[in-house]
């Protein structure tokens, strides 16, 4: 099964639906801090300020969720990555898959998919990956991201990858 057989959800987002997902899959993982959360009212600021929600279903069952973010200076600032431009630059968001339909490689899927969404309007994209999560690593080194450093966050240490797009 691949990503473009899915039906595509992402205008008029259910807020509640997504945190729901997002909290499946979080009790499923070995580590759910690697996910991160996002309350129903950052959500609801970063969909207001440019960001970006798509749910992905498959006879009605939720498979699988991108996100991505509209940089800001502080944003940069925040990954290291102070001599980019704000408006050049696309943060990838959190990615996560139903446990059931772990395996079949939506993840790569959908950061080939945010690829070509953002290739003309952004010249790069921005990720952060906890440094023991070794699925998500290996897909980001497939899609030709680049290690730019290691920091500690709020939400704890994440390796920044950084992806030229055109």
């Amino acid at each position: 099964m691949s990503l473009e057989e899915l039906k595509c959800v992402n205008t008029n987002i259910n807020l509640d639906e997504y945190l729901k997902y997002q909290n499946e899959v979080k009790r499923t993982m070995a580590n759910p801090d690697w996910l991160g959360d996002f309350t129903k009212e950052d959500l609801e600021y970063l969909l207001a300020t440019g960001s970006k929600i798509w749910l992905f279903y498959h006879n009605q069952e939720f498979v699988c969720s991108m996100m991505a973010i509209p940089s800001t200076k502080d944003s940069l600032n925040s990954l290291t990555l102070t001599e980019y431009n704000p408006h050049e630059v696309i943060d990838y968001g959190p990615m996560f898959v139903n446990p059931k339909y772990r395996g079949h490689g939506f993840q790569y899927q959908m950061l080939e998919y945010l690829d070509n969404y953002y290739k003309d309007t952004k010249l790069y994209a921005a990720v952060t990956i906890h440094p023991d999560n070794t699925y998500s690593i290996n897909n980001i080194l497939k899609a030709n991201f680049m290690l730019i450093t290691t920091k500690v966050f709020t939400r704890g240490l994440r390796n920044v990858y950084l992806k030229k797009l055109s």
